[in-house]
C-alpha cells in the first residue's frame, strides 16, 4: 500500500487526469441542463451520477495489474506473498474509488443539485459500492494481465460483476432520493455487503493460482 500511494503521488499527471475527467463529465452535464433551463429530476440525477462514477472508477482502477511491467511481477514474487499483494491492491483501490465517489458527489452538489435526503445512508452506499468495485476490478485486472488483448478481456469480464453491484447501488439511491425510510434499503445494503465479502474471499483464494501462472 505504501508503494501504491508513493507511486500515485509521484505520478501527478495520472491524478490530475482522473480529476479532470470527472470534473469535465459533471461540468458537461451542468452545461446541458442549465442551457435547457430545466430542473433535473431524481431519476436523471441518479443515472448521471452513477455513470460519472462508474467511468471514473473503471479508468482509474481497471489498470491495477495491467499497467504493471513484467519485471515488477518477478520482483513482487520474490519479496512477498500473493495474498498480501491482492489485499493491499483491494484496500488501496477501494480508498481511491471512495475518494472519486465523494469528489463526484461534491461536484454534483455544487454544479447540478443535491436531492439526497439521507446523506448517511448514501455515503454508506458509496463506501460499500467503492469496495465492491475495487474487489471485482482488482481480481479481474489480475486475470486480464496474464492474457493478450488484456483491455478487451477486462471489459468483457468486469461487466457482469459490476452490473450486480451497480443495480444494488441504484436501488438504494432511488430510496434515498424518494425520501423513504432507511429500513427499506437494508436488504440492498446486506446484498452489497455480501457481494463485497464474496468477491474479497474469491480474490484472496484465487489470486495465488493466477500469480503462479
Amino acid at each position: 500500500m505504501q508503494k501504491e500511494f508513493a507511486l500515485e503521488l509521484r505520478r501527478k499527471a495520472v491524478i490530475s487526469g482522473i480529476g479532470l475527467y470527472l470534473f469535465s463529465l459533471i461540468f458537461i452535464c451542468y452545461l446541458t441542463f442549465s442551457l435547457r433551463k430545466n430542473s433535473i429530476n431524481e431519476a436523471t440525477w441518479s443515472a448521471l451520477f452513477w455513470l460519472a462514477i462508474l467511468f471514473s472508477v473503471i479508468n482509474s482502477v481497471a489498470k491495477s495489474f495491467i499497467g504493471e511491467k513484467r519485471g515488477t511481477f518477478i520482483y513482487y514474487y520474490s519479496v512477498t506473498s500473493p495474498q498480501v499483494i491482492i489485499v493491499s491492491k483491494i484496500i488501496y483501490n477501494g480508498i481511491l474509488c471512495l475518494v472519486l465517489s465523494l469528489a463526484g458527489y461534491g461536484l454534483f452538489s455544487i454544479f447540478i443539485d443535491n436531492p439526497v435526503q439521507d446523506k448517511l445512508l448514501f455515503i454508506t452506499t458509496l463506501l460499500l459500492t467503492s469496495f465492491g468495485f475495487s474487489a471485482s476490478l482488482s481480481l479481474i485486472s489480475g486475470i486480464a494481465s496474464k492474457a493478450n488483448n488484456s483491455n478487451i478481456l477486462m471489459a468483457v469480464l468486469s461487466f457482469p460483476v459490476i452490473l450486480s453491484i451497480l443495480l444494488m447501488a441504484i436501488k438504494i439511491t432511488k430510496n434515498v432520493l424518494d425520501g423513504l425510510d432507511r429500513s427499506t434499503s437494508y436488504d440492498e445494503l446486506l446484498n452489497l455487503l455480501a457481494i463485497n465479502c464474496i468477491l474479497t474471499s474469491l480474490a484472496y483464494m484465487l489470486f495465488p493460482y493466477i500469480w503462479r501462472s
